[in-house]
């Protein structure tokens, strides 16, 4: 099992309309198709600044819902489009992590 810690730069001033985005659409279609969404946070110290974490049980299922999520026909008409609006997708930071034992998240 291992998380997947996604950071992105909204676009200067954008941010709240992200969040809206991510917290009405995003996170909604990703988890009717799967997805474990853990957290959703905005960066206290960076007004563009937006970290999401998912969980998976391995590599196989990452895959399978990669697949499900982002080769659909709505993420690649609707949501896609949408989300390169709203962000610099150059910034993006994606940090894959395992928890360790004592780990709250596990």
């Amino acid at each position: 099992m291992f998380y997947e810690m996604r950071r992105y730069q909204a676009r200067p001033g954008r941010r709240e309309e992200w969040v809206r985005y991510m917290e009405d659409v995003v996170i909604p279609f990703q988890a009717a198709g799967g997805m474990d969404i853990t957290a959703s946070f905005i960066d206290e110290e960076d007004p563009d600044g937006y970290i999401w974490i998912r969980r998976f049980e391995d590599e196989a299922q990452r895959e399978e819902l990669y697949a499900a999520v982002y080769e659909s026909d709505r993420w690649r008409d609707e949501i896609r489009p949408a989300v390169m609006e709203l962000l610099i997708p150059e910034a993006t930071v994606v940090t894959r992590a395992v928890p360790t034992p004592v780990s709250a998240l596990r």
